[in-house]
């Protein structure tokens, strides 16, 4: 046996070990953050997008996609079930709540051999920062935010530090008509891989056909707490919603494992098909019981390095464990 070789591997493992926990514990304290800012926990929900609704329907590839990459919901259409949601852990948050936004919107594709995939997107073209121990130093500056007497207060440093996260903030996230109205985007990237082995980087976009159309505020001030939860659930009994899947590719340059930084919209997009809803399925208990996980991946797709999408299945496993 060469020693010296397996010393090395054993220094690897260890590492990786290590890397682990490391990831396992920012995890954790994530969660409890989450659960801490809502007042909970609130057994049995979501730690983030507590609250949400769930419609099903099909997906549609088109020939691009197929192009694109050899995944199996590229090559025929297949069923999906969607769940919407609002922001925060908070279950009767009010749907027009300024906390409430970005909102969520999880798909499920299930695949023909019954295995199944997921994207996670939100109504925001962003994420306020780039690796899961800055989201962690966020949400405990907002945590702390009540209590705190210093100036610069910690959540002030940190935005003064993270543009991104400022922006974030700042930037106007308005009510939606409609969730049938509503644009959402998978912050994180992947990589598409078609038959002959090429790979493209991609972030996914979801864009409503029935065109992005805004709530008026005083209309959104009045609302009902659960607004936008039933019109869209009595929407899709009378009239299909639907949405263009889309893929933007990055152009030389453009950062391919930050979420913080959105590429601009003037990058190629490339339709990958149609999702339509048109029901609500008879298994809503057993569905909110499940884990959407965007590493949840078929042939054809990759998972980028980005530490944001590699830490989310750890964070949200640590939720699900919680609430089952």
């Amino acid at each position: 046996m060469n020693i010296k070789i397996t010393l090395v591997t054993v220094g690897v493992l260890c590492a990786m070990h290590s890397l682990a926990q490391d990831v396992g514990t920012v995890a954790t304290k994530t969660v409890d953050t989450f659960s801490a800012l809502a007042e909970g926990p609130h057994k049995g929900f979501r730690v983030n997008h507590a609250k949400g609704t769930f419609l099903s329907g099909t997906f549609t590839p088109t020939e691009a996609a197929q192009k694109l990459s050899v995944a199996a919901h590229f090559k025929t259409a297949v069923p999906v079930v969607v769940r919407f949601s609002t922001g925060t852990g908070v279950p009767t948050l009010p749907d027009t709540s300024p906390h409430a936004r970005p909102y969520g919107m999880a798909i499920r594709f299930t695949l023909p051999d019954q295995s199944s995939t997921d994207i996670v997107s939100i109504s925001y073209n962003g994420f306020p920062v780039s690796t899961p121990e800055e989201f962690l130093a966020l949400l405990t500056a907002i945590k702390d935010a009540p209590t705190e007497t210093s100036k610069p207060s910690a959540i002030e440093q940190f935005m003064a530090a993270h543009p991104a996260a400022a922006a974030f903030a700042k930037d106007p996230k308005p009510v939606p008509l409609s969730f049938a109205n509503q644009a959402f985007f998978g912050v994180n990237s992947f990589i598409f891989e078609d038959s002959a082995g090429k790979q493209k980087y991609f972030r996914y976009r979801i864009v409503p056909k029935a065109g992005v159309k805004l709530m008026p505020a005083a209309e959104a001030e009045n609302a009902t707490p659960d607004v936008l939860m039933h019109e869209i659930a009595k929407r899709v009994q009378t009239t299909p919603v639907e949405y263009l899947l889309q893929a933007q590719l990055p152009n030389t340059g453009d950062p391919l494992l930050d979420g913080s930084q959105a590429w601009p919209d003037d990058r190629e997009i490339v339709d990958l098909g149609t999702i339509q809803l048109d029901g609500i399925p008879k298994d809503i208990a057993s569905l909110d019981k499940q884990m959407f996980n965007p590493l949840s991946l078929p042939k054809g797709i990759i998972a980028s390095a980005d530490p944001v999408l590699q830490f989310r299945p750890v964070a949200y496993a640590v939720s699900f464990g919680r609430r089952i």
